[in-house]
């Protein structure tokens, strides 16, 4: 068993953060937390346990002393919006490419 004071400063950090999703995010629902498996054992959770209310451990493959809020949100979709129109941009400009001849001062 893991020592309380340890689970209680996660369990606090755990819901500051479902917290600060649910703040950011009005339009994801946070369902879990994401941690590595070392931590889970480190801790003494178990996957599915329900931690908080509404809010179960899941475990992956994370670096060890991180955890993750779990949402249905897709939080990249700015992101993947804005590399597809950067794609986009770059695939319909053309750039004329020429190869200069020698400068002055080579060899000849």
């Amino acid at each position: 068993m893991a020592d309380t004071g340890k689970i209680a400063k996660n369990l606090e950090r755990f819901a500051q953060a479902v917290a600060a999703h649910d703040r950011e995010n009005p339009t994801h629902t946070a369902y879990g937390i994401g941690l590595a498996h070392f931590d889970m054992e480190r801790l003494g959770l178990e996957e599915g346990e329900e931690i908080l209310p509404g809010i179960t451990i899941h475990g992956d493959g994370g670096v060890t002393g991180n955890f993750r809020v779990l949402c249905d949100g897709e939080h990249d979709e700015e992101l993947t919006e804005a590399e597809e129109q950067a794609v986009e941009a770059i695939a319909t400009q053309s750039i004329p490419v020429f190869s200069p001849g020698r400068g002055p001062f080579e060899d000849q």
